[in-house]
């Protein structure tokens, strides 16, 4: 049998942590909370079950921070969620089988994702993602703020049954205000890496985000929300390319 340390990174995450938690306790030897120093109760409930070890540094990053919990781990293999997801009990059985005959490095799952309290059927699903895994073989990476489990490309991934849930955004203000951030957060990343910026990607790829995310990826299907997140998404892709031209514009002067 092996044993699995279970890592969240949170900023003031009060509404959500206890779900994550609670999600954790069944199939977790310990859970490592790396928090940004909150402001609201998100330590308080942290530190009301005895099996979380909390801990604070200044946000650094996504990739950063995550990879800054990994190194609080004690156990080889990582369960990382973040604050606003749980297991399912599916899920749960699926990794308590593994935790008793491990037999690859590395394992995904399916996300289930929820907007202003709604269940996405079509679009975000199955939002496959690589949680579980040895973290001798793999760690964060990608590009903030889009971070992914990176494994070295020997590594075998198998896919575990049930479903990761993810209570995205409460209301659709929240959903912009992390829009605005994020576009912020892209924006200078693409500046950094001296992306070539051009008009047209600025005109046409917001356009075809939201032909992608409400046709191909079935937002149609999903009614009033599918059609948000879609428009929402197209949005915070013209924003990148608008503040990318800004950061040129304020390097020029």
């Amino acid at each position: 049998m092996i044993q699995i340390s279970a890592t969240i990174i949170t900023f003031n995450e009060e509404y959500n942590i206890a779900r994550c938690i609670e999600s954790l306790l069944p199939v977790a030897d310990e859970i490592i909370v790396l928090d940004s120093f909150s402001t609201d109760k998100t330590e308080t409930i942290c530190k009301q079950y005895p099996m979380v070890r909390f801990y604070q540094h200044p946000f650094e990053g996504h990739i950063e921070q995550k990879n800054r919990a990994l190194s609080f781990a004690k156990y080889d293999y990582i369960l990382s969620l973040d604050a606003d997801e749980s297991l399912t009990d599916a899920l749960q059985r699926s990794l308590l089988q593994v935790k008793q005959n491990p037999d690859f490095l590395a394992y995904n799952v399916n996300r289930r994702n929820f907007f202003c309290g709604t269940r996405m059927r079509h679009l975000w699903y199955p939002d496959r993602k690589l949680r579980f895994w040895n973290k001798q073989y793999g760690q964060w990476g990608g590009q903030n703020p889009h971070d992914r489990v990176t494994i070295k490309p020997s590594i075998t991934v198998k896919h575990l049954r049930g479903d990761l849930l993810h209570f995205t955004f409460r209301s659709i203000e929240e959903h912009i205000t992390q829009i605005n951030k994020f576009s912020t957060i892209k924006a200078e990343v693409s500046f950094n890496r001296n992306e070539k910026l051009i008009i047209v990607k600025m005109l046409l790829k917001p356009f075809l985000k939201f032909l992608k995310d409400y046709f191909l990826s079935g937002g149609i299907l999903d009614g009033f929300y599918g059609f948000v997140i879609s428009i929402n998404s197209a949005h915070s892709t013209f924003l990148k390319y608008a503040k990318l031209r800004r950061l040129y514009t304020e390097k020029k002067s």
